[in-house]
């Protein structure tokens, strides 16, 4: 790690300290104006991240992404309308911060309340989507947050041109602009910085692929929020409806391939089969997916035979690995060897073996009946979200605003001592 990149890294980091420090105690109205102001903002400057966006487009072709790459980075007048509606959904949330979570008396007289409180400083290290700056940005502003942000190489110009948005807005609302950063620069030496930055950086989220998010995981030094994969199932019950399970396979697949939510596994219950015989699967097949399928399943014209590493694969793609199982403890068999505890759908009219299903898988997000492409936290009704998060402490599923806060124990007496 250069010299450069550590100095420039002092400079961020120490600005954001000075800045959470303000936002820390500012008012709900003052971060709602801002984020309003942010909205406004980007909308009247689509046709400039539009512009930037072509420069992003015309880069990632040259470094020759993949298509799910090439989804995640374009931008168009309806993503840009989706990302000023979030800035106004986190705006119009209520505020996070000093929001009393317990309390309680003693019989010494002490009151105790725990409230809610910014956690300071959040990195994120993200790639491909633009959006995610103003997502992040929004986010940790309402949790009372700064926020160092740090795109991939090939949003550079896009997410520069969404960051002056949110400065805009800071400005608007009289906060400190040094509150959203954007790391000026390609260097990938500031990766390096971020992840060592313990005297700067609170928490760091990663948003990206494999590489990027294990790179994260094993090199911090600085807390992380991430999850590592988006390996996502979806069972289909010998109970499921038919019609309910056909539309949500489909949309759970075929939707968006290129985000964390897409289903990358089918399994079918013999029961089901037995049944409904291979619909899921000529419907995959009708609408351009290619099954990699094992067992029976590959007797289904137009299948491809499954490799045993399609099992436990993201995809990110017009591919979907499919299995037969038996009942409900096959397929939770199989979730628990194969899964990145992510999400996973269950599809049935069962209440017990949803219940079942529920009780002993410990994904981040289980749902029934649902496309697994809900795993978001827009559609959680959090405006946005800063990332997944599969781990155990702290934050589990969307990361919203209230998952970016920490708390503080308030403690009240009356001139009490301990005997």
């Amino acid at each position: 790690m250069d010299g450069q990149s550590i100095d420039l890294m002092a400079d961020i980091g120490s600005a954001a300290r000075l800045a959470a420090a303000e936002l820390a105690y500012a008012t709900p109205a003052r971060k709602e104006a801002a984020l309003s102001a942010a909205a406004d903002a980007v909308w009247a400057q689509r046709q400039a991240i539009l512009d930037a966006n072509a420069l992003d487009l015309a880069y990632g072709a040259e470094k020759g992404l993949s298509s799910a790459m090439m989804d995640r980075l374009r931008l168009d007048e309806t993503r840009i309308q989706g990302i000023a509606d979030g800035l106004r959904a986190v705006a119009a949330q209520a505020d996070p911060v000093g929001r009393v979570l317990a309390e309680w008396d003693r019989p010494n007289g002490l009151h105790i309340q725990r409230v809610a409180t910014p956690l300071g400083v959040v990195g994120v290290i993200y790639e491909s989507r633009p959006n995610v700056t103003a997502d992040a940005g929004a986010l940790c502003l309402k949790a009372g947050n700064a926020v160092i942000l740090r795109g991939g190489s090939e949003s550079f110009h896009s997410s520069g041109a969404i960051h002056a948005c949110m400065l805009a807005g800071l400005r608007a609302a009289g906060l400190p602009e040094t509150a959203i950063q954007l790391v000026p620069t390609r260097d990938r030496e500031m990766v390096s910085a971020m992840l060592r930055a313990v005297e700067h950086i609170d928490v760091i989220v990663p948003r990206g692929g494999k590489g990027l998010v294990g790179l994260v995981q094993r090199e911090a030094r600085v807390p992380v929020f991430a999850h590592l994969e988006g390996i996502c199932h979806v069972y289909a019950d010998a109970d499921a409806d038919l019609e309910k399970a056909r539309r949500v396979v489909l949309n759970a697949k075929t939707r968006r391939t290129g985000i964390c939510g897409s289903a990358e596994c089918l399994l079918i219950d013999r029961g089901f089969y037995a049944r409904h015989g291979a619909v899921l699967i000529e419907d995959l097949l009708a609408a351009g997916v290619e099954v990699r399928a094992e067992g029976e399943l590959q007797e289904i014209p137009g299948t491809v035979a499954a490799q045993p590493d399609d099992f436990g694969r993201e995809f990110l793609d017009m591919i979907i690995a499919a299995r037969l199982v038996d009942g409900v403890d096959g397929a939770i068999a199989h979730i628990r060897q194969f899964g990145s505890s992510h999400t996973e759908s269950i599809l049935t009219e069962n209440d017990a073996t949803a219940e079942r299903f529920f009780q002993r898988l410990d994904s981040a997000i289980l749902m029934r009946n649902a496309s697994t492409q809900f795993a978001d936290g827009g559609e959680f009704g959090m405006g946005a979200e800063i990332g997944i998060a599969t781990g155990k402490m702290h934050a589990r599923g969307p990361v919203g605003a209230e998952q970016l806060c920490s708390f503080k124990y308030l403690v009240r007496g009356n001139g009490t001592c301990r005997p």
